[in-house]
This record gives structure tokens, C-alpha cells and sequence, in this order.
């Protein structure tokens, strides 16, 4: 299982693992179905067939623990005072 505690020497970005990508690559997959469905005509077996895709996509979400993905920022001051700035006064 992995650790969620925050660690200094990780880097901190927002870019997500592969399985992560390929979950909301599902959901956008699944919307496209569903919107072009609606286009043409609508199309509503086309409609419903993309809308079990983007479920499909949230299980994939829940699976991979996409929310637990992303590196937090270390907490940031963005007004101190060793900037020597006009707000310094």
C-alpha cells in the first residue's frame, strides 16, 4: 500500500502515473461517444453506450487511487518579508 505522508525529497509536480492517465483517458473517451451520439440524431443506445464508458472510467478511478496521485507543494509564504518588497513597510 502506499504511503500518502507527505515527503520532502519527493518532487513536487502534478504529472500523475500512466494508470491514472489511462482512467481519465476512458472518461474522455466515454464523453466523446456520448456527445457525438447526441449529434447525430440523438442516437441514445450510442448515448447510453458512452455514458458506460465514463463509468467504467470511475471505477478505473476509484481502482488506481487517482486522488491520492499527485505530490502536494511544500506550504508556501508568498508575502514575507526576506523578499524585501514594497508590501515590506
Amino acid at each position: 500500500m502506499a504511503d500518502d505522508t507527505y515527503d520532502d525529497t519527493q518532487q513536487a509536480g502534478h504529472g500523475g502515473r500512466a494508470s491514472s492517465w489511462l482512467a481519465v483517458t476512458v472518461i474522455l473517451m466515454g464523453f466523446a461517444i456520448g456527445g457525438v451520439a447526441l449529434c447525430l440524431g440523438p442516437n441514445w443506445f450510442l448515448f447510453w453506450m458512452g455514458a458506460i464508458v465514463c463509468a467504467l472510467g470511475g471505477i478505473l478511478l476509484l481502482t488506481f487511487r487517482v486522488f491520492h496521485d499527485v505530490v502536494l507543494d511544500a506550504p508556501r509564504t508568498p508575502y514575507s518579508k526576506s523578499h524585501g518588497g514594497i508590501l515590506d513597510q
